[in-house]
């Protein structure tokens, strides 16, 4: 199914609740504890604070008083637009170390506004990284930072983004599992996973990457970063779902746009499509174990990393 999760993002809309992870109680009696093995049986790593939308956006990405790192900008143009190391004091790793911040920025399309404009050149950014398609990009060109050296790298490798025929919010949902499982699958988009992590390592200085929305394709982006900073993957899925809170309006405004159009049916097989929800990642981790057993594996044969450009990476992501 030739499907981007994140067609006609451009639009998109209210506010939806983020999910919360439940906690797993043993593993004997917890059908998960595999798949969380293999980040380094994270099970017993203590959670950030992220208990509600406003928690969660000083807790996982926003602002932090007291800090002694200045809060991630919110950029009003730019919904989705995030420093990937997290609050002000940066993700806490399993084995205690600190994921840095001001490293990696993801985003939604650069289409800023000029006082947004000039905040992001405010950060030092010395590339940006596209993940759209060519289709995507012809409707909405990004405008770069200042002195940023701009790459397209085409996840999908298709030429525009396309819809599969759907007939419910149930088969939306599972559309979108199916677009996160793509991700280790399909050959092309595990080359330019592959080729942006290859980028990210080699690349020094502040670096920001984005897809339509920022949810999807740089969702999935961040969540491999994460994981090779060995953050626990309770924080990595409240992070991806930190997009339902950064997007709310721009959610709210799609789903209500396809209720017009469409009826209360329209509305419902949206708004799937225009958040995320904790299905959806946890989908791309458990291809990754069926497909390679470990995430190390995955990064390696999967996506051709040399170990090298892995460690380089981790040295990166890390204080």
């Amino acid at each position: 199914m030739n499907f981007t999760a994140e067609a006609d993002s451009a639009h998109d809309l209210r506010p939806m609740p983020p999910e919360m992870p439940q906690r797993r109680a043993r593993a004997h009696a917890d059908p998960t504890s595999s798949r969380r093995r293999f980040l380094k049986s994270t099970a017993g790593a203590l959670l950030l604070p992220c208990v509600g939308s406003t928690l969660l956006m000083t807790g996982c990405g926003g602002g932090s008083v007291g800090s002694d790192q200045p809060p991630t900008p919110r950029l009003a143009s730019l919904e989705n637009f995030r420093d990937v190391g997290g609050a002000a004091a940066g993700y806490s790793t399993v084995d205690g170390r600190i994921v840095r911040r001001n490293a990696f920025y993801r985003s939604n399309a650069l289409t800023e506004n000029a006082t947004d404009a000039a905040l992001l050149d405010s950060l030092g950014i010395v590339a940006v990284y596209d993940l759209r398609t060519p289709g995507e990009i012809g409707r909405a060109s990004d405008a770069l930072p200042v002195n940023a050296a701009y790459h397209q790298i085409n996840v999908t490798g298709l030429e525009d983004v396309s819809t599969p025929a759907l007939d419910s919010a149930v088969s939306a949902i599972a559309a979108m599992e199916n677009a996160q499982r793509l991700y280790v699958t399909d050959a092309v988009q595990r080359a330019a996973f592959g080729a942006l992590l290859t980028q990210f390592a080699s690349m020094p200085g502040p670096q920001l990457f984005h897809s339509s929305a920022g949810k999807d394709r740089a969702g999935w982006a961040a969540a491999l970063l994460l994981s090779i900073a060995n953050v626990p993957f309770d924080v990595i899925m409240q992070d991806y779902l930190l997009s339902n809170t950064y997007l709310a309006n721009s959610i709210s405004v799609r789903v209500e746009v396809r209720r017009e159009e469409g009826g209360d049916l329209a509305a419902s097989i949206e708004r799937p499509l225009a958040s995320v929800q904790s299905s959806y990642l946890q989908a791309g981790f458990d291809q990754v174990q069926a497909s390679y057993g470990t995430m190390s594996s995955y990064l390696t044969r999967g996506l051709g990393l040399a170990q090298s450009t892995v460690d380089a990476l981790r040295d990166r992501l890390l204080l």
